[in-house]
């Protein structure tokens, strides 16, 4: 099963010992985690200004997610989809990396329930599955 998680699932992966980072062990033995280089960008960012790591240490997180994961292309769309065009790139990244879902806490991906037959779960929902 090839799993997409958002960049806030990621960071909430690396940050916290809660669902997220259960899911992502879950992810690593049983399925394929799938991101994008948008999607690191993105985490590398929030890594350094919201949990204030060093780029060092930014860079081994994402170095870390880098060996776990298929990294795919997001290019992007000819027209907005989402409610919030910034996270077109997440929808992108789940369509070219041919997942199974696509997890994420952010609620204007989750208001869609899916996209192009591709479920969006919150990680909770996705735990579930395992």
């Amino acid at each position: 099963m090839k799993i997409l998680f958002d960049t806030n699932v990621l960071f909430a992966a690396f940050i916290s010992h809660g669902v997220c980072n259960a899911l992502y062990e879950e992810v690593l033995l049983k399925g394929q985690l799938v991101v994008s280089e948008s999607i690191l960008e993105e985490l590398q960012t929030k890594l350094i200004s919201k949990a204030k790591l060093t780029k060092q240490e930014s860079m081994e997180v994402v170095a870390a997610i880098r060996s776990d994961a298929d990294v795919v292309e997001s290019p992007p769309f000819g027209r907005p989809i989402c409610r919030d065009s910034e996270d077109d790139h997440i929808l992108s990244a789940a369509l070219h990396g041919k997942v199974d879902i696509l997890v994420t806490g952010d609620r204007d991906l989750l208001v869609l329930k899916s996209f192009q037959a591709i479920p969006i779960l919150t990680p909770r929902e996705c735990l579930e599955y395992f």
